[in-house]
């Protein structure tokens, strides 16, 4: 993932390399149970999983979050 492209935004502060199901349920405004759905079905990129437990890979996460984001309505009248 290229940091240097303005478009894209910058790495929080903190966020360690990978991240827990609490820490991904918060960075998604969800609940931990919604992330273990999503997970169950290949519907969050970067998913780790080390004997029971779940991790997320940050950089994966944060560039599906870029990717994914919706235009605001504002930005697709400026188009």
């Amino acid at each position: 993932m290229n940091y240097e492209d303005p478009a894209c935004p910058a790495v929080p502060d903190g966020l360690p390399l990978f991240l827990t199901v609490p820490e991904v349920a918060e960075l998604l405004r969800t609940t931990e149970k919604a992330i273990y759905i999503m997970a169950g079905r290949d519907r969050i990129p970067g998913v780790v999983r080390v004997g029971r437990r779940l991790l997320v890979r940050r950089d994966e996460k944060l560039a599906w979050l870029h990717r994914s984001r919706a235009s605001s309505p504002k930005e697709a009248t400026r188009r």
